[in-house]
């Protein structure tokens, strides 16, 4: 099973690549954000305490966004493998994820961490702000305070996958299919 993991700041591309990578090699999309909504829109037992935090503001516990991504793959036990993406963010959710992982006697193949520079984040996310209406990407201090953000909390997750021999950066400027050929280089070195 090649499992894999998406990484990098807002406006990386992850969801660009993350698109190609499953077409390319048949894998099953991870995000937590649409576990979420369809949890709760479901109304399973995970939906309804994941639903009790949102409603309050406050972030899901990692035991139940876990339970949400267990569930996902045990109703796609036949796929090829996962693409993680948004997931983990947290040191934390990555040493739950490994444990979680182990149950299905299987682990992270590789770490993909798109690797684009503020100021060019900032242009991207500005640029997708006014063309796609998001509010959240066309005010320049809501964007570097969610850069802040992720390398407060989430960029820590590279020495974390350093050290188990699993990060691979890729420079995330360029075009689409120039990066996406520079991903696949990166999981066929894993895949063989």
């Amino acid at each position: 099973m090649l499992n894999l993991i998406i990484f990098g700041p807002p406006g990386a591309g992850k969801g660009t690549q993350s698109e190609k990578i499953i077409a390319q090699y048949q894998l099953e999309h991870i995000s937590t954000g649409d576990l979420l909504r369809a949890e709760r829109n479901a109304g399973t037992t995970l939906g309804i305490r994941a639903n009790e935090y949102i409603i309050k503001g406050e972030l899901v516990p990692d035991e139940v966004v876990i339970g949400m991504v267990r569930n996902f793959m045990l109703s796609k036990s036949s796929a090829q493998g996962f693409i993680f993406d948004g997931f983990p963010r947290t040191i934390p959710q990555a040493e739950a994820l490994d444990l979680m992982l182990l149950e299905f006697n299987t682990s992270i193949a590789t770490v993909l961490g798109l690797q684009v520079g503020e100021d060019e984040l900032v242009k991207r996310l500005m640029l997708r702000g006014y063309t796609s209406g998001r509010i959240d990407d066309q005010d320049e201090n809501t964007i570097r305070n969610r850069f802040r953000e992720y390398q407060n909390k989430t960029l820590p997750l590279q020495v974390f996958y350093t050290g188990q021999g699993k990060y691979q950066g890729v420079e995330g400027i360029g075009e689409i299919e120039e990066i996406f050929t520079n991903l696949t280089a990166c999981i066929d070195k894993v895949k063989l």
